[in-house]
């Protein structure tokens, strides 16, 4: 079976349930604090999609510790299980990711990120979120980070759409291209 398939049925079912027991907040910031865990830890990633690195109440035990100490909502843990109980954990980052964009869709919000080379001024981010709200009728939660290595612009990521009119990316363009016309000469 297909993993967007998946996830979507996953995601939902965990949408549905938080929402029929008003949970829905709180395992949402539970759930994205997980998913940023795993983004942002290659090892811990590797280990969860792996199916052989560890057991399966491992990996449950390592999401636990991603949330550092806080205690898991009892919603967040039945639904573990029944990802254990169906041998899906190592698909927990793409079901996350489908939960969390769903549950913000569901309360009519997007999540966007903002990326500079230097820290945007606040009147820009002001403006950001008033034209994705025009466009979209979405409230927009902004998250925004310095990248030096963009050199200059930006990236703005909104949901699945991605604007990159950053510096490096263009450079990088340029020389794609300069390649290519080098190589029809040869």
């Amino acid at each position: 079976m297909n993993a967007g398939i998946i996830s979507s049925r996953y995601a939902n079912a965990l949408l549905r349930y938080v929402d029929e027991t008003g949970a829905g907040e709180k395992v949402c910031e539970q759930v994205k604090v997980i998913e940023h865990a795993l983004h942002t830890l290659p090892s811990l990633r590797r280990l969860i999609e792996d199916p052989a690195a560890v057991t399966d109440e491992e990996k449950i035990s390592l999401f636990r510790a991603a949330l550092g100490g806080e205690p898991v909502a009892e919603e967040l843990e039945k639904f573990l299980a029944l990802l254990d109980k169906n041998g899906r954990l190592s698909m927990s980052i793409f079901i996350f990711n489908t939960f969390i964009r769903r549950y913000y869709r569901s309360r009519r919000l997007l999540r966007a990120y903002l990326i500079t080379a230097v820290p945007a001024p606040a009147e820009i981010e002001d403006r950001l979120r008033k034209v994705i709200r025009e466009k979209t009728g979405f409230e927009i939660l902004l998250d925004t980070r310095v990248e030096p290595s963009l050199i200059g612009g930006f990236v703005l990521k909104v949901d699945d759409y991605m604007l990159d009119a950053s510096v490096s990316h263009q450079i990088e363009t340029i020389r794609r291209q300069f390649m290519e016309k080098n190589r029809r000469i040869v």
